[in-house]
């Protein structure tokens, strides 16, 4: 689905390679910022890392999708809350795509809520007609890890 782009790395202690991989392994929300007229806004959502893109799905007419619309650029952030304090934060270009979501979609909840059934897979399901699947790619990430001094 990604063009495979690799990622940059601007600064940090960790490859492309040591990135990409936390970034796999990372089941916690990604927090996306996108410009506004007047502000900024930052959403966290689910994400999947693949091919060097970082894919998210939102409603097709949420404030996000208008946002990307208007202006691709985005900031993101995937950093837990608890020690070791160890993460990743860059900048990409965000595209919606229609197309992917009904296979982007039920990949996040099998990620985030597991592979059964349950009643938030059911109602996010309910409305896969009116997702959209974002996919940020281009992205140039700094890493921070603090595991060393924990």
């Amino acid at each position: 689905m990604s063009t495979g782009q690799p990622i940059a790395v601007r600064s940090g202690p960790w490859t492309a390679d040591a990135i990409a991989t936390f970034l796999d392994a990372s089941a916690i929300p990604i927090r996306l910022a996108t410009s506004g007229m007047h502000f900024p806004l930052v959403q966290s959502l689910w994400f999947l890392h693949e091919g060097g893109a970082l894919w998210c799905c939102t409603q097709a007419e949420s404030v996000l999708a208008l946002r990307l619309r208007a202006e691709g650029r985005c900031g993101f952030e995937v950093s837990g809350d608890d020690p070791p304090y160890r993460g990743v934060r860059g900048t990409g270009h965000a595209t919606l795509d229609e197309s992917s979501a009904a296979t982007m979609l039920p990949r996040l909840i099998a990620r985030y809520v597991g592979a059964g059934q349950s009643p938030l897979a059911d109602w996010l399901l309910s409305r896969i007609d009116s997702e959209v699947a974002v996919r940020i790619d281009g992205l140039t990430v700094t890493s921070w890890d603090y595991s060393a001094r924990m």
